[in-house]
C-alpha cells in the first residue's frame, strides 16, 4: 500500500513559509499558466516557454519524491497552458520538453513511481451536446501525450481518473452516451482512463459505474471514500470498496481517493460538507486489501507526512501482520 499527493509539492511550492527558508529559494511548481487574454496577446511562444519550466519543475519534483520516499504523484493537468489551441511541435520548446518529461519518466520507470492524472470536471463524456464530447476527447488526448512522452504504460497504473459527467435526467441513456462515446478516444486514453464515484446523491455510486460502465466496456472503477459518504448506491463503505476493487485488471494495485470533510477543521456552516480538509485525521480502513492511496488533502505532501506520524503505530501492526 503506498500514500500519495496530488499535483503540488508545498515545500517546493512554498519553500519560504513550509520548505527551505533560505532567502532566494525559488519555488519549484508546475502549476504556472495564463489567462486567455494573455495567450492571444503572447501567443504559442509564451506557451512553450511555460511549458518547459513545467515540464524541468516535474522533473525536480519527481527526484523530491524519489528521496523522501513518495511513489505515488498524481500530476498537474495544467503542464501545457491552453495546449487545446496548438500542436505539440508548433512549440519553440518541444525538444526540450520532451526531453524532460522523458528523464521524468525514466526515473518513475527506475525507482517504481506510479504517476497518474485526473483530467478536470469538464471532461463530460456523457454530454449530448458534440462540442464538448469533442473538447473532452481533446483535453483527455493531451493527457495521454504527455503520458507517451513520459514511456508510462499504457494501462490503468498509470491511470487517467475521470467522473463519468451528468445525469441529464436519465442516467442510463447518459452511461450509454459515455460508453458510446468511449469508442472514439485514442488508445492511449481507451487503456489508461478510470472513473470515480461522485459526491451528490443524484449522481453515479460505485455500484451504478460497476453495472452501467464496467459491465459494458470494462473501465476499472475508482473509489472514493469521501465521496461515498454523500452517494453510497445502497452499499456499505467496504461493499462499495470491494466491488470497485474488483473491476481492476490482476497484476495492477487498485487506487482509491480519500479525504475528509473541511467542516473537521472549520466550524462554517457556509462550507460545503464535500469540500476538502488541509489534513486527514482517521485511520484509512483498506479492509485488508492492496491498494495505492490518494490522499486528496488541500496541505498535500504535509498532509500525508501528518497522517504517517499520526497513525504510525497502527500503520506498523498492518505491516507486521501482512
Amino acid at each position: 500500500m503506498q500514500l500519495g499527493y496530488a499535483c503540488i509539492n508545498m515545500k517546493l511550492s512554498y519553500p519560504q513559509k513550509y520548505g527551505d527558508k533560505e532567502k532566494g529559494v525559488k519555488p519549484i511548481t508546475t502549476g504556472r499558466s495564463m489567462i486567455r487574454r494573455t495567450f492571444d496577446t503572447k501567443g504559442v511562444d509564451y506557451a512553450s516557454e511555460i511549458t518547459l519550466a513545467n515540464a524541468m519543475d516535474l522533473d525536480r519534483i519527481i527526484d523530491w519524491n524519489i528521496l523522501n520516499g513518495y511513489n505515488f504523484f498524481r500530476m498537474t493537468s495544467n503542464l501545457a497552458p491552453w495546449k487545446s489551441e496548438y500542436e505539440w511541435d508548433e512549440l519553440k520548446d518541444i525538444f526540450r520538453i520532451k526531453t524532460y518529461l522523458k528523464s521524468a519518466g525514466i526515473k518513475c520507470d527506475t525507482h517504481n513511481v506510479r504517476i497518474t492524472s485526473h483530467p478536470g470536471p469538464f471532461n463530460v463524456l456523457t454530454s449530448p451536446h458534440e462540442h464538448v464530447v469533442e473538447n473532452c476527447v481533446k483535453d483527455l488526448t493531451i493527457h495521454s501525450d504527455i503520458f507517451d512522452m513520459m514511456n508510462l504504460s499504457r494501462t490503468p497504473y498509470n491511470k487517467i481518473n475521470i467522473h463519468i459527467g451528468g445525469a441529464y435526467g436519465d442516467k442510463p441513456k447518459s452511461m450509454e452516451r459515455f460508453c458510446k462515446n468511449f469508442e472514439r478516444l485514442p488508445d492511449g486514453v481507451k487503456n489508461r482512463l478510470t472513473v470515480e464515484n461522485d459526491d451528490k446523491a443524484s449522481m453515479y455510486s460505485v455500484k451504478e459505474l460497476y453495472n452501467g460502465i464496467y459491465k459494458r466496456i470494462g473501465i476499472p472503477v475508482v473509489f472514493d471514500y469521501h465521496h461515498h459518504r454523500f452517494c453510497n448506491g445502497g452499499l456499505s463503505e467496504q461493499e462499495a470498496l470491494e466491488l470497485a476493487i474488483s473491476t481492476w485488471p490482476k497484476g495492477i494495485t487498485p487506487v482509491v481517493h480519500y479525504s475528509e470533510s473541511r467542516s473537521k477543521e472549520r466550524l462554517d456552516e457556509s462550507i460545503r460538507p464535500q469540500a476538502h480538509s488541509d489534513y486527514v485525521y482517521d485511520y484509512i480502513n483498506n479492509y485488508g486489501h492492496d491498494i495505492d492511496i490518494m490522499v486528496e488533502a488541500k496541505h498535500k505532501e504535509l498532509a500525508v507526512e501528518r497522517y504517517l506520524d499520526i497513525h504510525k503505530n497502527y500503520l506498523q501492526k498492518d505491516a507486521e501482520s501482512a
